[in-house]
């Protein structure tokens, strides 16, 4: 576990916002740093309208008010507040985020060398946050993959298998379900390195590809843990109960709250492609 969870009695109140996959939380709010500039395509759901919080900041915000878990800091402004001195006050770092940001690099190899791996933080991204710091080869090996294009847009629905049911990221799916948001695939992805929790189910959605398309995945990253989850393109996604209880349990997991295994899985992409070559014949 993570130094700086304090551990508390079980909770007796369910959280308003989800669906409360675990009780424990931190004796107080973990301090959580949510980084949502966008240097390329800025998303509606981190789109300020006249200078008040965007629907994903919103969401966030009381989340962490309603489950006590998180104190969470609103930003877009990585100049100023994605620092080594400011990221001093946090355990939490959330991406929402797009392209090349400007976060001086001894800032940045801070983060990558020292707050994330070796101080035992944790890192949470959200949808675009694939889709930053492209040619940044320590970025992409940190959070496992690259935005490469979204056959699956913002107003498909699309299924999704549930590769680790136990997870509890993933206790809110079930074994499949069906999801309208934009859904990504990805290059730069490191199979060996992920635990993919969820991914595209071809047979089921109406674009096929003969390759995995992973969804959500939980990586070590030294003494770090890192949760990523595609979801999150359409403002509606931050309103959808399952989506927040999905949130919440990657999140526990992030912080040592709650158990789940983070095991490279690279069997379920090699069995995935393999049956895809097989419905292709």
């Amino acid at each position: 576990m993570q130094r700086w969870i304090k551990w508390a009695v079980l909770a007796s109140c369910v959280s308003v916002v989800s669906l409360s996959l675990a009780e424990d939380k931190p004796a107080k709010p973990v301090k959580a740093l949510f980084l949502t500039q966008s240097a390329g395509f800025k998303h509606g759901s981190v789109n300020r309208p006249e200078g008040k919080l965007s629907a994903a900041e919103i969401a966030m915000t009381q989340f962490g008010q309603e489950t006590g878990l998180l104190d969470v800091h609103c930003t877009q402004d990585a100049a100023a507040d994605f620092t080594k001195a400011n990221l001093e006050k946090y355990d939490v770092v959330m991406f929402y985020t797009t392209l090349n940001l400007p976060i001086a690099e001894a800032d940045k190899e801070y983060f990558y060398k020292e707050w994330l791996p070796k101080k035992g933080h944790a890192f949470i991204g959200f949808h675009s946050a694939t889709d930053t710091f492209h040619e940044d080869e320590r970025y992409w090996d940190m959070i496992g993959g690259t935005f490469d294009g979204h056959p699956w847009n913002a107003g498909d629905t699309v299924t999704i298998a549930v590769h680790d049911t136990t997870h509890p990221a993933m206790k809110p799916f079930g074994t499949a379900f069906e999801f309208n948001d934009e859904i990504y695939q990805y290059k730069n992805w490191q199979p060996e390195k992920a635990r993919v929790l969820m991914s595209l189910d071809m047979a089921a959605t109406k674009t096929k590809k003969p390759y995995m398309v992973p969804v959500s995945w939980v990586k070590q990253y030294g003494d770090g843990r890192v949760f990523y989850t595609n979801l999150g393109h359409n403002e509606k996604t931050w309103t959808d109960k399952k989506f927040l209880a999905h949130v919440e349990g990657g999140l526990r997991w992030a912080l040592g709250l709650a158990e789940g295994d983070a095991t490279p899985n690279p069997e379920i992409q090699t069995n995935l492609e393999a049956q895809a070559k097989v419905d292709a014949k």
